[in-house]
């Protein structure tokens, strides 16, 4: 029963920043952690971040540069990617994934994924 539902995507210039949310529904778990994947036009889907329950982080991304962030109301359900100084090749479908193992970033590891939300960055 668990749901995921992307947000925040959107057209930004190179250099903005975007907030991408992915609110939740049906987490009965302790031991959940929810991962951030983006696919690019041409290329394979990639784990970008991912950040457990109880706030321990996994970032793997090297196509990111470090240029983001995660976090997490775990209240709420909520878990967030920060993005910044965005690029062009930046553009892509970013999804949020539900997995009861530990914090990694195997996509088939995760039993849930959201629709995706759309990021496009250009000038």
């Amino acid at each position: 029963q668990v749901q995921l539902m992307e947000t925040g995507g959107g057209l930004a210039k190179p250099g903005e920043s975007l907030r991408l949310t992915c609110v939740g529904s049906g987490f009965t778990r302790n031991d959940y952690s929810i991962g951030w994947f983006r696919q690019a036009p041409g290329k394979q889907r990639e784990g970008v971040a991912c950040i457990s329950r109880d706030g321990t982080i996994s970032k793997l991304s090297d196509s990111m540069k470090g240029r983001f962030s995660i976090s997490r109301d775990v209240a709420k359900e909520t878990v967030y990617l920060h993005l910044s100084n965005l690029e062009p090749e930046d553009t892509g479908i970013d999804y949020c994934a539900y997995t009861t193992t530990s914090a990694q970033l195997a996509s088939w590891l995760y039993t849930s994924w959201g629709q995706g939300t759309q990021v496009t960055v250009s000038s």
